[in-house]
């Protein structure tokens, strides 16, 4: 019988581990640029419009993707090789509900459900700011839920 020199070593599997640890950490913070300059276009000298339209909430709101799902690469990466908890499991769906809130919330005007239908310029208003709010404290949580504390009573 020959042995398979194929199978990883505890140390490559951990190595594999913070890499996923530091690429998600790498998307999260590409995520954080992307939401700040859509959410705060002023601190890039890009500002253009006194109110926040589609193309700002467009941008927001894909960074808060990225932002959630490098925070989800991360976390998932600090449980190594063990089996995630239910805990875990229920925060992931959080991080992905989460995301769908803030993206309906936001995006409300161009669905229609907001205070300015189509044909008008849309508008991101008081609601709609609360309801991403809303998406964004659902995704903390998620990712709260996340974090392996079994690993730190040890």
């Amino acid at each position: 019988m020959s042995q398979d020199t194929t199978s990883t070593s505890p140390v490559s599997l951990t190595s594999a581990r913070s890499d996923q640890v530091r690429l998600g950490l790498f998307i999260s913070i590409i995520g954080l640029m992307v939401f700040l300059l859509g959410a705060k276009p002023e601190w890039f000298l890009l500002d253009r419009s006194p109110v926040i339209g589609f193309v700002q909430i467009s941008v927001f709101t894909f960074g808060l993707g990225f932002l959630a799902t490098g925070g989800y690469i991360s976390l998932a990466g600090l449980w190594k090789n063990q089996e995630r908890s239910i805990l875990s499991d229920i925060g992931t769906r959080l991080i992905a509900t989460g995301y769908v809130i803030a993206v309906f919330a936001g995006m409300a005007d161009i669905f229609g459900l907001g205070t300015q239908p189509l044909p008008m310029v849309p508008f991101f208003g008081p609601l709609q700011a609360v309801g991403v709010q809303i998406g964004q404290v659902v995704i903390a949580t998620g990712m709260t839920m996340m974090i392996p504390f079994q690993r730190f009573k040890q």
